[in-house]
């Protein structure tokens, strides 16, 4: 069952990166899930803000903590269309996310290839890979080969 569930909402994170397609920003899309239900979403914007650090991750964060006046959410799932980046690996640590899922590996950007065998999240925090990771993997390549 928490397959079909991660996957219900890796859809919508991919709805949230095909926004950043269509404005013409890196397809990343991000939803912050707590007790079944989306409390927030977000998607780059880092062209829109000339703001380096306006990840998917980021915005979806920001917004959860307000929505729900806490600056933590250990009992919050984040998706996330592609593999975290180092920076917002700290802002996932600071947050004590529960659980993150992410689709696509990010093989230039992502921690994985910076951090080694280093844990970047908290220390209770659950990492799943690779859900939907055909579907968030194409809008990247789609967008990156538009841009050639």
């Amino acid at each position: 069952m928490q397959l079909l569930n991660d996957e219900y909402f890796m859809q919508q994170a991919l709805k949230e990166a095909q926004a950043a397609y269509e404005a013409d920003e890196v397809p990343v899309g991000a939803v912050v899930v707590l007790n079944n239900t989306i409390i927030a979403r977000g998607h780059n914007q880092v062209e829109l803000l000339n703001d380096s650090t306006a990840h998917a991750e980021i915005i979806a964060l920001t917004s959860a903590y307000s929505s729900l006046g806490s600056k933590y959410l250990p009992d919050a799932c984040l998706y996330v269309t592609v593999e975290p980046c180092i920076m917002c690996c700290g802002a996932i640590y600071w947050g004590k996310i529960g659980r993150i899922v992410y689709g696509a590996s990010d093989e230039k950007n992502g921690y994985q290839h910076l951090t080694k065998d280093n844990w970047p999240f908290h220390p209770k925090t659950e990492l799943v890979k690779g859900v939907l990771e055909a579907e968030c993997a194409f809008l990247m390549k789609s967008f990156f080969r538009s841009k050639r």
